[in-house]
């Protein structure tokens, strides 16, 4: 996994590996899509395109050893983001305010590849 994270790959992909990037923006699409479809039935589809977020995952095998230690750091914000800090996306998401709300995806990157 490289340091940009999920669906922000589709946004901004990297050079390499460039077939990450491509699954990351058939996600994109995918979730479009499904929204169309579902909303039929009153289910809303939406999406979360994280960037570099510490997690679990992150020092349990998602980044080397050398990679932690810049881990984030080429965000415009230059560190990685809390979970606190995305949080507040999928509760806004499940809230009855966002009730028109599907198709989209949110990101929350540090200032890179925004959707």
């Amino acid at each position: 996994m490289n340091s940009q994270g999920a669906v922000v790959g589709a946004y901004d992909p990297s050079e390499n590996p460039l077939d990450y990037a491509l699954a990351k923006g058939a996600i994109v699409t995918f979730t479009k899509g499904l929204a169309k479809q579902m909303i039929k039935r009153g289910i809303r589809v939406n999406g979360v395109a994280p960037g570099s977020f510490w997690t679990p995952l992150q020092v349990s095998g998602g980044q080397t050893q050398k990679n932690l230690r810049t881990f984030g750091e080429t965000t415009p914000m230059g560190q990685p983001g809390q979970p606190a800090e995305i949080a507040h996306v999928y509760v806004q998401l499940a809230c009855a305010e966002s009730s028109y709300v599907t198709g989209q995806v949110y990101g929350e990157s540090g200032g890179r590849g925004q959707p």
